[in-house]
């Protein structure tokens, strides 16, 4: 609905909302993100004690590539502060993540599913 410029309740209430777009932005690739890190059960790469998560690296990448392509769709823009609402998102997800990876229960978890991966 977006693409094509049209309204809906949704949009007309996230515009009443002071910041709601970036609110929106936040909440929806935050949510994004966390997902995709579950869902991939935390794969990713370490890099000088950074944990790199690949579900974070690939909604980052859709991000990017989403953002951009709306300064080629007439009803749209590419708005920088989208963006950074987007990052912020992927951010607070990951430091979520973080913590909950390291958990003990999420570590407990992931030590029986490595176990019995068979793949």
């Amino acid at each position: 609905m977006a693409n094509a410029g049209h309204s809906s309740v949704f949009f007309d209430f996230v515009a009443a909302i002071p910041y709601g777009d970036k609110l929106g932005h936040v909440g929806l690739f935050g949510t994004l993100t966390f997902l995709a890190v579950l869902a991939s059960k935390f794969a990713g790469w370490t890099l000088n004690n950074t944990r790199l998560y690949f579900g974070a690296m690939a909604v980052t990448l859709f991000v990017i590539g989403e953002e951009i392509s709306q300064a080629f769709i007439p009803s749209r823009t590419f708005d920088f502060a989208d963006l950074s609402a987007d990052a912020i998102g992927i951010l607070l997800a990951v430091l979520v993540l973080r913590r909950l990876e390291k958990s003990a229960g999420m570590q407990t978890y992931l030590q029986r599913w490595r176990l019995t991966k068979r793949w």
